[in-house]
Parts: structure tokens; C-alpha cells; sequence
């Protein structure tokens, strides 16, 4: 039996990264950052695992909000967590980063004691190393004499129990202790210490990969062929030099007598828009290839793809690609050099690095609850319609515990306990933000002014209202959703989108759908009313056509009270669409009126409620 159950585990760095949002700006002057996974290893980890590698991480981290940041994200990224470990006594590691101009990366690393330094011999599960094909180690933890044995240990297992071994220099000077704390953009030192400690493990390693200033520092010559010749006399590892827009060059063997003579891949012409991170991003790409098999030309091909991705987007870890966006980019190229401004490659990054899929969804609405909906014998004062969508989140969330996905369906405005009550509890929140067609197209938008402020795991629904006689208006509406839809997305929020057709002609249904995904505007989600599954398949096969990776299909049925989310594999073989159904508050009705009357007991109303979730549940 294979016991290698993993393909790559990296050891080493893990932090949390605030990246100013101004772009060319000072980091004295930023007014707000975006929050991210970082640090060498975790970023090769995660860049790895959305490659398709099953990949894991060595390192530690804080007993507080910033490390659980980094186990969930892992997790989410479909990292093994099983050797993160949590430090009772030391704080998570935090970088601070800027983009001021395509030169110029400002950094402060926030590392004094920090957990991912307290790393030692103890954390090292030589059974846990016997698991993987690949293990990975950077540089900053040979700095320390506790994390460099630490490391050791890890390479000697790995290599005891046929795992290759892999290491990208990733040399900060600053964090060798060779600069002050506003240094950390600084990618060069000189320094025997680090050349001696870095070439005492070279022999360890299968594969190094570094930047012609790293093989400096690990060479101990500031001539990159002299240096890696230097090299070459100590370790057989495959060496990969990068020289940014040059490309990179590997090299078996003997070094030759230029670089231009090693081996190389092909090169991808992007805007350089950001580089921190584009290293890990090339590692994880590399790795890629060289770990299934691939030759070195393909490897490097995979590697500068993965770094053209990094170098064009904000952030590391969430720059970089899935392995259908890889492949994609691969067979279509882009035609604009500025990747993050190419439609489909964003739409394919955003589908295929979703921060969670729902499956057998059982979502309950509760729009247009309020007490005039409710018929009651009477009103006891002291009960209200708000704590009735309490008892029914509830019962969701106690229905969550069976394994079934739940979500709830509310108006933007809810009130905040409410909407506090149903966040973090791995319910799907949808939140309701009017209709455009009934509601003014300023109300609409103002209800989207402040979605930066929403939660990322909500979702905003938006209903499109087609009336008869709206053609003149519909232009206006869709110029309307396609300024929403931009801002969910700036503000990293999935998008429902519900169409209500006043017409049954299923031409004019077709061309509303078509027009809608011809402005580039991509919904999560489709809600749609009445239809039956011919219309429905239309419906389904223009969409997937633009959308391969969408979350579903959402059907209204005005004579029954649920809306039923239709298996889109019915119509194709996408096995990636989603199945569920949404249920309308008004089939509770009656209940809901006894127990705003007073005649029912919370305890009797929420056993009731159970019951009924249970039952719509298992349809």
C-alpha cells in the first residue's frame, strides 16, 4: 500500500499579510489594507494545493484571532492543518506591505518571538514526513539554530524515507538580522554567516530555486556563475535561477558558460503590477510539474505562468492560480498584458477560488416577514416577528449539526443582532437588496453603498424585475446591475441574482438572460419564477457557456411554497453545479400566527420548525 498520501509538505514561515489597498501610495499614507495568508511556505502550500497537489505545512502559530486566520484559510485553500501547531505563548506573525510604484514594494515584518520561530525538533512527526513525496523548506528558518534543527530533522526523514527534498533561498536580509525594521524590502546583504549556514545544507536538497541574488548569498560570489558553479561543487540538485523578466534557467549538471545555456521555458509578457509573492507563486507552479512527472521545460513553463499570474495581482496567496485558470491561460493567452483586467481569467479565479461550496442546500426566505403578513388571533405585546426569524435561524443552525447545508434568505436592512446571530456559523447568509424594476434604481444602490462593511461569507441578492413594457427601461437596469455586480465583487461577495419575467415567452426569457451575460455580468447564483425543465434547460446550457463553474440554478414555482434549485448535470455533465432548495417562510404561516398570539410555546415553535426543515430537507 503507497503510503505517500501527500504530494508536498512545506516547513517554515507562516503570517499573516496587510496589503494597503492605495496602489502607489506611501505605507506612511495607506487608509486601509486587505488581509491575507502569507509567508514562503504557506503561500506554496496553498499556490500548491490550488495546482491540484495535495500539500500540508510545518509551522506554528498564535493562540488568538491571527493564527485561527491562518488554520481556516489553509483549510479553505484545502491545506493539511494536521502539522500547524498552536503556540500558547507567542503572537502570529503579521507583515505589513505597500505597492508604491513597479520598483518600489514597501515591507515591515512584524516577527520579534513570533510563533513560526518558535518552531523545534518536538514538532517534527517523523511518520507524518513518511507521508509525503516532496518536502519543502525556505530559508529564513536556517536562521535560527532551534528552527534550523528543526528543519534538519524534517530533510533527514524526508530523505530517509524517499521524499525529495526542495528549497527556495528566499532570503530577507532583515530577518537574518542583517537590517533595521523599515529594511524588509531589501533582497540583498552580503554576509559569510549566511552564505556558511546556507551552504552547510545545500547537500540536503534535490531541487534549489532562487534569485540570481539568492544564489549570491548561497554562492558566496556576487557573479551568478561563479557562484552557482560554487554550488554545483556541493549538492547534484537541480538548480533554478530566476531572473525576473528574463525568465528562468535550470541546470542539471556542470554549469556552462553563460546561463543563457541552461534549460528554460517559455516566458509570459505581463504588466509587473505587484512582486511580492510572485517567488512562492513560481515555486508552487514548478513544483507542479517537476512533482508529476513533467519535464524541466514544462516545469518552468508552469512556474512563470504562476509567477506572471502573481506579479499582475494584488496580494500572494489570493494571486495566484487554480489549475483550471493555469490551463486556460496556457491554451488562450490573454490579450491584455494586465491580467487582472482580462475578463475571463478573473471570472475563472473568482468560480474556481471560492471561499466555500454548499451542497444539498435547505435555505429558508424570510423576505416580507413582518407583522401585517402574519395572520394572528390576537398579538401577545410581547412577542415580535424578530424573535421569530431568531427561533427559525435557530432551528437552521441546530439542523446544520445533520450534515445538510443550510442558509437563510434576509433583507438588507435586518436588524444587527439578527444578522450577528446567523454570521460564523457556517450558515449561507443571503441578504436581499431590493428590486430594480419596482424599487428606484438609487434606493437599490444605496442599499449597496457600504457592502466593504458586509461580512465576506454573505452573499447579496438583487431581483431584476422585466415587465412587458420595460424595454425602454431595461438598458438602464442593466447598466444599474452591472455597477452592483462590480461591487460585489470589489467587496468579494458572491452574488444571487433573481429574475422575475412578467412574460412566459420563452424568446424574450432567453434574450434577458443573454443580454445580462453579454455586459459581462457573471451571478453567482440564478434565481428564476415560473419555468418548466425544457425552459429550463435553455436556461442552463446559455449560462454554463459563460459560466462553467456556477453555484446553481435557483426556480420559482408561484403555486408551490419553495423555490427548488435544479440539478444543473441534469442538462450537462458540469458535476460541479450545486443542488438544493430555498423554502418560503409563508409555509409556516399558520404556526408563526399561533405563536405570535401567544398559543405556542418557543420550545413547541421551534420543535415544530425542526420538523418542517427536517421534512423539506430530505425532499
Amino acid at each position: 500500500m503507497d503510503k505517500k498520501t501527500l504530494d508536498l509538505i512545506t516547513i517554515g514561515r507562516s503570517s499573516v499579510d496587510l496589503y494597503g489597498e492605495q496602489v502607489g501610495g506611501r505605507l506612511e499614507d495607506m487608509g486601509s489594507f486587505k488581509k491575507y495568508i502569507g509567508g514562503s511556505p504557506t503561500n506554496i502550500a496553498a499556490g500548491g494545493s490550488r495546482l491540484g497537489l495535495a500539500t500540508a505545512l510545518i509551522t506554528r502559530v498564535g493562540d488568538e484571532h491571527m493564527g485561527r486566520f491562518i488554520r481556516e484559510e489553509l483549510i479553505r485553500e484545502g491545506v493539511d492543518v494536521t502539522a500547524v501547531t498552536t503556540d500558547p505563548e507567542r503572537l502570529t506573525a503579521l507583515v505589513l506591505l505597500g505597492i508604491r510604484d513597479e520598483d518600489t514594494f514597501p515591507l515591515i515584518f512584524y516577527r520579534e518571538n513570533c510563533a513560526d520561530m518558535g518552531l523545534t525538533e518536538e514538532d517534527i512527526d517523523p511518520e507524518f514526513i513518511a507521508k509525503t513525496k516532496c518536502l519543502c523548506a525556505t530559508g529564513t528558518h536556517l536562521s535560527h539554530p532551534n528552527t534550523a534543527a528543526a528543519v534538519r530533522k524534517a530533510l533527514l526523514i524526508a530523505r530517509e524515507t524517499g521524499a525529495k527534498t526542495a528549497l527556495d533561498i528566499d532570503y530577507r536580509p532583515n530577518l537574518w538580522g542583517l537590517g533595521g525594521h523599515d529594511d524588509g524590502e531589501n533582497r540583498f546583504v552580503a554576509s559569510g554567516t549566511v552564505t556558511a549556514t546556507l551552504q552547510s545544507t545545500v547537500g540536503l536538497f534535490d531541487l534549489i530555486v532562487g534569485t540570481e541574488e539568492e544564489f549570491h548569498i548561497a554562492g558566496g560570489s556576487s557573479d551568478t556563475l561563479i557562484a552557482l558553479r560554487n554550488i554545483r561543487t556541493m549538492t547534484n540538485a537541480i538548480l533554478v535561477c530566476k531572473r525576473g523578466p528574463m525568465g528562468a534557467v535550470a541546470f542539471r549538471a556542470e554549469i556552462p558558460e553563460s546561463l543563457e545555456e541552461g534549460e528554460s521555458g517559455p516566458g509570459f509578457n505581463v504588466e509587473v503590477f505587484n512582486v511580492l509573492g510572485a517567488g512562492d507563486g513560481f515555486m508552487a507552479g514548478f513544483l507542479k510539474g517537476w512533482l508529476t512527472g513533467e519535464d524541466l521545460s514544462t516545469s518552468l513553463k508552469f512556474a512563470n505562468a504562476c509567477g506572471a499570474f502573481a506579479v499582475s495581482r494584488h496580494g500572494c496567496t489570493p494571486a495566484y492560480p487554480s489549475l483550471e485558470e493555469l490551463e486556460y491561460f496556457l491554451e488562450h493567452g490573454s490579450q491584455t498584458s494586465s491580467l487582472r483586467k482580462n475578463f475571463l481569467l478573473e471570472q475563472i479565479h473568482w468560480s474556481t477560488t471560492r471561499r466555500t461550496y454548499w451542497k444539498e442546500l435547505t435555505i429558508v426566505s424570510l423576505e416580507g416577514m413582518h407583522l401585517e403578513s402574519v395572520p394572528t388571533n390576537g398579538h401577545d405585546a410581547s412577542r415580535s416577528v424578530e424573535q421569530l426569524k431568531g427561533i427559525i435561524v435557530k432551528s437552521l443552525l441546530s439542523a446544520g449539526s445533520s450534515g445538510n447545508h443550510h442558509g437563510v434568505i434576509l433583507p438588507a436592512n435586518q436588524s444587527r443582532s439578527l444578522l450577528d446571530e446567523t454570521t460564523g456559523q457556517g450558515l449561507l447568509v443571503i441578504r436581499s437588496v431590493g428590486v430594480i424594476g419596482k424599487d428606484t434604481l438609487l434606493e437599490v444602490e444605496n442599499n449597496c453603498e457600504n457592502l466593504s462593511e458586509w461580512p465576506l461569507e454573505h452573499t447579496v441578492k438583487i431581483k431584476l424585475l422585466i415587465e412587458n413594457d420595460s424595454k425602454g427601461n431595461f438598458d438602464d437596469q442593466v447598466a444599474s446591475l452591472k455597477r452592483l455586480f462590480r461591487n460585489t465583487r470589489r467587496s468579494r461577495l458572491n452574488l444571487a441574482l433573481e429574475l422575475d419575467f412578467e412574460t412566459s415567452e420563452i424568446d424574450i426569457r432567453l434574450n434577458v438572460i443573454k443580454s445580462i451575460l453579454k455586459q459581462d455580468i457573471v451571478p453567482d447564483f440564478w434565481i428564476f419564477n415560473e419555468t418548466d425543465d425544457s425552459e429550463l434547460g435553455f436556461f442552463n446550457r446559455i449560462i454554463l457557456d459563460k459560466d462553467p463553474y456556477s453555484l446553481g440554478i435557483l426556480t420559482l414555482d408561484q403555486g408551490l411554497t419553495s423555490i427548488e434549485a435544479n440539478d444543473l448535470s441534469r442538462y450537462t455533465d458540469a458535476g460541479s453545479m450545486q443542488n438544493g432548495k430555498i423554502i418560503l417562510w409563508n409555509g409556516l404561516k399558520e404556526l408563526l400566527g399561533r405563536w405570535l398570539s401567544g398559543n405556542v410555546t418557543h420550545s413547541v415553535a421551534e420543535k415544530e420548525i425542526s420538523e418542517w426543515l427536517k421534512f423539506h430537507s430530505n425532499q
